[in-house]
């Protein structure tokens, strides 16, 4: 399912005056500019844009990096090279970009020792960003890529409620889009700031048929006390994930 079309036809447009190698100075740049509010500067990138509305594991970070933002918009340059239509586009570059780079690799790691693939069925969380794409969905609080002075944003300074712009996408935008799926369905927010929204959304009754994760990590190579967080909350989170896949029962082999 696609959110934006309107947006993301006009987005594509946009992309054949764009070089092979992509860099900062060519991405963050008005044609792609949504939104400005003080030092906080919102771009356009196309990864957010598909909904897999049957997906059973949800994972939410708070915004895209500049790393993803690079990956999107390379892999739509591609995709539209190849001929593929607006809907294929917006699914590749989902595929590629979301959680690119070491992060996926730090947040795999993590799903798969608390637990995760004992209690879907499946062999590693590795799965789930390959053969088995068609149960996950990745997205963020913040769909677009929200940036501090060309810095990536992490939550904080300002935090969410102070800003209302953000506060917009984070209360409004984003409960929508998880609407859609049709659930029963995980919920993993990545970090404090973006647990702190979906807690938030839950208490408020905006989320419907989603259950929340509380307590991992931010998988990012920048949050250096990962480990550190991951290890204090391993058995509370064994004990969330085993509940949910308890409750919904939905294990691989008992949905064939």
């Amino acid at each position: 399912m696609i959110v934006n079309r309107s947006c993301l036809k006009e987005f594509a447009e946009k992309l054949h005056s764009l070089p092979s190698s992509l860099t900062k100075p060519d991405l963050l740049i008005s044609p792609f500019h949504l939104h400005q509010e003080n030092e906080l500067d919102i771009y356009y990138s196309p990864h957010n844009e598909y909904i897999n509305r049957t997906a059973t594991i949800v994972i939410a970070g708070i915004t895209p990096g500049f790393s993803q933002m690079k990956t999107a918009y390379e892999t739509a340059v591609e995709s539209l090279r190849q001929g593929r239509t607006l809907e294929q586009m917006a699914v590749d570059t989902k595929i590629a970009a979301g959680f690119s780079g070491s992060m996926r690799h730090n947040l795999i790691t993590m799903l798969d020792l608390c637990g995760l693939p004992q209690a879907f069925g499946i062999q590693s969380a590795a799965k789930l960003f390959g053969e088995l794409r068609h149960m996950l969905h990745t997205t963020s609080v913040i769909k677009y890529p929200v940036f501090i002075q060309q810095k990536n944003y992490t939550g904080y300074k300002p935090a969410i409620t102070h800003s209302p712009i953000l506060s917009t996408y984070a209360f409004g935008h984003f409960p929508a889009e998880l609407n859609h799926v049709t659930g029963p369905a995980l919920l993993i927010p990545l970090g404090k700031a973006a647990e702190t929204v979906c807690e938030t959304l839950i208490r408020q009754h905006s989320l419907q048929n989603l259950i929340c994760l509380n307590g991992f990590p931010h998988p990012s190579g920048a949050n250096g006390h990962r480990l550190k967080q991951f290890s204090k909350n391993k058995e509370q989170l064994e004990t969330q994930i085993r509940s949910f896949a308890a409750l919904v029962d939905f294990s691989i082999e008992k949905r064939k």
